[in-house]
């Protein structure tokens, strides 16, 4: 039976308040696929209020008791991969293989590490005649995005059972049915009646419902930093804890002592990566002025590599853009590029010529990308990559820092004493010097615009708790 039309609540599923339905879009064919319905203030009250009974004894379960559940969602949501793989290919244009490999292979890592991680985590220690607790931290709303849907899911969850919290989720409405499966991952693993419920809906309604709602505690929110600052204001009112995760200009920094193309073929790669909607993407390659031309030449032949085409495609390798709002945005911003003196090296606006469906955007390169221009300064979340030339690492630095977000950076050297000195003075949440492989025990988060608190193993594991001193308690004894 299809669960899309319902919402999970108080471990069942149940049907909305007022059905709201809301067309799936497959980015491939601009043609409906699917239909959820869309939630209200009603339905958040009744999954908090559902949550809020399910503490009073979840809150005070035994790590033991957590981690097997842990252990068991992991052991359902890989028999499910291939149904996960197939709902995120359709729903945001993945190609099946990488929603198979990536997509879906990234959420049962993070799933992996929270159970790892909770297996040694100190939740208490004595300090002096005091005891120090970390406790969870309440009733957590959890907003989730379409670019990366089971990464998001997956972050928040984990840690959310891991540190005894329970807990409302609200996916992208543009890419919900990864969720609802999920959601059906998490009843057969046998999570407690109210622990974790699901709520489909947008932004406006059912966002900031559970932003503004007094029994939620926390608010841990990935997505726009636009949408992420009416999180905040919304949940202002009730000074909960709000934990966030946005968007990101990051800079790929190449040293003059790089083997030039191996690093500027593999920051195309990593710009383009699920079609560059990744809020980490290194879209901006800054390289030594007097190397410019050649890097430039390098970028235009490995983007030209990219085969763009549905996400069911046997060559794809670029898949569609998420939505036409996502596609309209990116046309934008690559028109700004030309209108505003960049060089176009290769790509350019509209769709690539065999495609005249789907929301797909041709790989773009532009060279000669100065500071002020718009494709330098706003996140474009599309295959469009900025190549920046530079005079020296001073000036790089701060070019590099000259951003409202402060997701990620890039750095490329043999001379890992300068790499290392320049990482120092990045003002980003992460560093990945030379294309390193990607670790889930690694922290993620940002400085700045791009949001506050971090995810990942233990580190997200201490944003979902608190803190208590209890002083005495050796004495008491």
């Amino acid at each position: 039976m299809s669960h899309n039309m319902q919402f999970y609540i108080d471990g069942a599923w149940v049907d909305p308040v007022t059905p709201h339905p809301f067309d799936v879009i497959d980015p491939s064919t601009e043609d409906a696929f699917a239909q959820i319905s869309l939630g209200s203030k009603a339905d958040v009250d009744k999954a908090v209020a559902a949550a809020k009974r399910a503490f009073r004894t979840f809150g005070f379960s035994e790590v033991a008791e957590r981690l097997d559940l842990l252990n068991r969602i992991i052991d359902i949501y890989k028999k499910r991969r291939n149904d996960l793989a197939l709902a995120v290919s359709r729903e945001m244009g993945a190609p099946r293989q990488f929603a198979l490999e990536s997509q879906v292979g990234i959420g049962l890592a993070h799933l992996e590490k929270m159970a790892e991680t909770l297996k040694t985590f100190e939740f208490r220690h004595v300090k002096g005649n005091n005891l120090i607790v970390k406790e969870p931290i309440g009733v957590v709303g959890l907003i989730t995005p379409w670019n990366w849907p089971l990464n998001q899911i997956t972050c928040k969850v984990g840690p959310a059972i891991a540190a005894g919290c329970t807990m409302v989720l609200k996916p992208s409405e543009i890419a919900p049915l990864d969720a609802i499966i999920f959601a059906e991952i998490m009843d057969e693993a046998g999570v407690p009646k109210g622990v974790f419920n699901l709520v489909n809906g947008d932004g406006p309604t059912v966002g900031e419902a559970m932003s503004a709602h007094p029994d939620i505690d926390m608010m841990s929110f990935t997505g726009s930093t636009r949408a992420g600052i009416l999180v905040a204001k919304a949940a202002a009112d009730t000074v909960k804890r709000v934990h966030q995760e946005l968007g990101g200009k990051s800079a790929n920094i190449l040293f003059d002592d790089v083997d030039l193309p191996t690093a500027v073929t593999k920051g195309v790669a990593g710009c383009f990566g699920n079609s560059g909607q990744s809020c980490n993407a290194p879209t901006r390659m800054f390289v030594p002025r007097a190397r410019h031309d050649e890097a430039a030449g390098y970028a235009k032949a490995a983007a030209e590599t990219f085969t763009v085409g549905p996400a069911d495609g046997a060559n794809t390798k670029l898949g569609p853009v998420v939505s036409e709002v996502q596609f309209k945005k990116i046309q934008d911003l690559i028109e700004s590029g030309i209108k505003e003196g960049a060089t176009l090296l290769t790509g350019g606006p509209g769709r690539p010529a065999d495609l005249n469906r789907g929301y797909y955007v041709r790989p773009t390169v532009f060279a000669n990308v100065t500071p002020d221009m718009r494709i330098a300064k706003e996140e474009i979340f599309g295959p469009v990559l900025s190549i920046m030339p530079y005079d020296t690492i001073d000036q790089v630095v701060d070019e590099a820092n000259n951003t409202v977000y402060g997701l990620a950076s890039y750095i490329q050297a043999k001379d890992m004493e300068k790499a290392r000195k320049v990482a120092s003075q990045m003002r980003s949440g992460n560093v990945y010097i030379n294309y390193p492989a990607w670790d889930a025990s690694l922290p993620f988060g940002g400085y700045k615009q791009s949001g506050n608190g971090r995810e990942y193993a233990e580190y997200g594991l201490d944003d979902f708790l608190e803190i208590k001193g209890i002083a005495g308690y050796q004495a008491a004894e």
